[in-house]
């Protein structure tokens, strides 16, 4: 192995070497700019010291895992004006339940229902009775 890195490795493609992985160049890319295989690149960087980068492969972030509240099931008979009417799910299923958020005065849903339920109808009413 020893004898072999002597081989690859001059000052000149050292020099290459640490340019090209500043711009970010992929370790594939540099290898063949400088005539080098990828492995060759990725062990000279790892002995010169060079900054490890992001690997290229992308992998879905992980999000922070989310604690669940459970969700609050908010039948007919918990509803008041002030709480948001929607119905979320199917009635005929258990878990079918109401917003219960707080409504829009006037309005008998939050904000979120008002804009899917009175879609268009955003015009001033001074509008509607020229």
């Amino acid at each position: 192995m020893g004898s072999n890195t002597g081989e690859l490795w001059n000052e000149e493609k050292i020099q290459r070497l640490k340019k090209l992985w500043a711009e970010g160049l992929t370790t594939g890319e540099i290898g063949k700019r400088i005539g080098v295989s990828k492995n060759a690149v990725v062990g000279k960087a790892h002995r010169l010291g060079l900054k490890g980068r992001p690997s290229p492969i992308k992998r879905p972030e992980r999000a922070a895992p989310v604690k669940k509240e459970p969700v609050k099931i908010f039948t007919l008979t918990d509803l008041s004006a002030q709480t948001c009417r929607w119905p979320i799910g199917d009635p005929k299923h258990e878990d079918f339940r109401f917003c219960g958020r707080p409504v829009i005065i006037g309005k008998p849903y939050c904000g979120e229902h008002c804009a899917a339920a009175y879609v268009g109808a955003n015009k001033p009413r001074s509008e509607e009775a020229a």
